[in-house]
This record gives structure tokens, sequence and C-alpha cells, in this order.
């Protein structure tokens, strides 16, 4: 009997994914860090902040998870330490990339809808100070995870890779805990984003029907900027938002009906839908970590054209902005 087809599958689409998902994200931290797009400094902190956390997830939960650790299963990165630290990696950097996303649609609520927290919110010192936050209390909220694992076998003194901690599992804290990190990472910034969305956009049509009325009134027959600005803030919310829970409602609802987190140490049928559903949820969900570069390149304008600098010239492109950050000011 042949393997699994969602084995077969794994193989092959992890290997694309890095392929196209470290470049993207690369690319879109060196274009969003020279600030020529037309963006607040604000909003580029949170996009670099998204950017990054996405390239992290290619690095630790794709590469070296899902690629490394899987096709060498016997290299460093199977010793019990490393193992762990890469699963609780994997967990930190996932949730940086959720949160991040709702610290930018939040961002972009105020703007639009809160005027009078805008300037005060909506500087670059207040995002980072956001992103450090919810740096630092993903990290303390992830550490359970290095408890919810254990070694696998021990050989010549040295501990070997990880299995699933039945007593950590089993435990009312731990499945308390379990349920709480899929509220946290899913239910919770499904519910944020969705309600962000909402009222910015019911905020920008609300404005743009006023802003059609009193231009009905005027002789005047040309384009509008402001309108223009709106429809585009339309755009990349919904790209953005959406594409984020499109991507993570696989992983939600099979976790909700099978009680399964991950499939690392599955010992189950592999042809099981329980198994499949959540191995597709996880597929997906990494997805969401390379298409911002791709969002960005169909929606924003400005965006495009630094693309096409960058793969025209990136070497000369790169020298100058560390040039440029070496001149004293």
């Amino acid at each position: 009997m042949g393997r699994p087809a969602i084995l077969l599958l794994k193989e092959i689409y992890f290997p694309i994914l890095a392929a196209v998902g470290v470049p993207a994200n690369l690319v879109t931290i060196v274009i969003l860090s020279r600030g020529n797009c037309g963006l607040s400094k604000c909003i580029s902190v949170y996009m670099v902040a998204m950017a990054t956390a996405d390239l992290l997830v290619m690095i630790f939960n794709v590469i070296l998870y899902y690629i490394l650790s899987y096709h060498f299963p016997l290299s460093f990165l199977s010793h019990t330490r490393v193992c762990k630290l890469i699963l609780f990696m994997n967990v930190v950097t996932f949730d940086w990339s959720v949160w991040f996303t709702v610290s930018f649609t939040f961002a972009r609520f105020i703007v639009i809808c809160c005027q009078k927290f805008k300037a005060k919110h909506c500087t670059d010192i207040t995002a980072i100070a956001v992103i450090t936050m919810f740096s630092v209390l993903v990290l303390l909220k992830d550490i359970p995870v290095f408890f919810a694992y254990e070694t696998e076998i021990i050989f010549n003194n040295v501990e070997w890779g990880c299995r699933s901690n039945v007593h950590f599992f089993s435990a009312p804290l731990g499945v308390a805990y379990l349920w709480f990190h899929s509220t946290w990472r899913v239910w919770l910034p499904f519910t944020l984003v969705a309600l962000f969305n909402y009222f910015t956009v019911r905020r920008i049509l609300l404005a743009s029907r006023a802003r059609k009325r009193l231009k009905s009134h005027s002789s005047e027959n040309h384009s509008d900027p402001e309108m223009e600005n709106r429809r585009k803030s339309i755009i990349l919310l919904f790209a953005i938002s959406g594409s984020f829970i499109l991507l993570w409602l696989t992983t939600a609802v099979s976790f909700v009906t099978t009680g399964l987190s991950n499939t690392t140490y599955y010992r189950g049928d592999r042809t099981n839908p329980a198994y499949i559903a959540t191995e597709t949820g996880d597929m997906l969900k990494l997805l969401s970590s390379c298409l911002n570069t791709f969002i960005y390149a169909a929606s924003q304008r400005m965006f495009r054209e630094e693309l096409k600098t960058v793969l025209k010239s990136p070497w000369t492109l790169i020298l100058g902005s560390l040039k440029h950050e070496r001149k004293p000011k």
C-alpha cells in the first residue's frame, strides 16, 4: 500500500511555500522600511512587523520544522532541547503573526473612525510600543509549550525527539490551556478583526456618501483623490483581514470538531478525515504568511513601483539604504 496522499502533498507543498514565502517577506520588509509607499509611519511599522513575523513563521514552521526536521530526523534538530525550542517558536511566531495583524487592523480603525485619538495613538513610537508589548506577552503566554512535550527516547545519555506529554494534555490545566490557546489565536482575533473592519468600512462608506452628495451640488467634474484613498483603504483592509480569516478558518473548525491542535506525533490512521482536516488547516494558515506581499502588490500602486525598483537593482538598493543609515544626522 502506497503512502497517504496527504504526506506526498506536504513533501511538495512546503518546499514551494518556503521558496516563495521567504524572499517575498524579505522584499516586503525592505520596501516598507524605505518608507516610499505613501503610508504613514505608524501603519508602516505594523506592516513591517507583520512581514517580519511571517518571515519567522517561514523559517521556524516551514523550513526548520516541516522540511529539515522531517527529512533529517537524526540531525541536531532532533535533540530534545532543540526540538522543544522549535516547537515553542512555532507557536510564538504564529501568535505574533496573528496579533500583529489585529494590531494593524486596529490602527486603521483608529485612523479612520477615531479622529480624537489619531494624533496620540497613530505614531511610530506608539506602534513600536504596541508591537513590543504583544511580543513579550506572547512569549510569556506560550511558556507552557515547553511542558507540553517530553523526551521521546534517551540514547547514550542523550535525549532525542519530542512527543506529546500525555499528563499535560489530559490534566484539567492542560485542557484549559489548549482551549485558551485556541481562543487567543483564532476566535478572539477573528472577532476583533471582524468588528474593527465593520466599523471602519461603515465609516468610510458613510463619509463617501456624504462627499458624493456635496460633489453633486458642485459644477466641478474631476477625480476625487480622497474618494480614491478611501477605496484603496477598503481594498487593503478586506484583502489582508479577509485572507487571514479564510485561511485560518479550517484550523479553527477542525480543532472544534476533532480536538486535534497539531498532528506532529499522530499515531493513528493518516487517511482519517480528522487528520486530513488538521493537516489541511496547517497548510492553509502557513499560506497566509506569504500572501501579504502579493496583496500589497495587487492593491498598492506605490508598493508595485518600489517592488519593480527592488527587483531591478536589489544590491544597489541595499547598499544605498546602508549608506543612508550611516549618514550623520
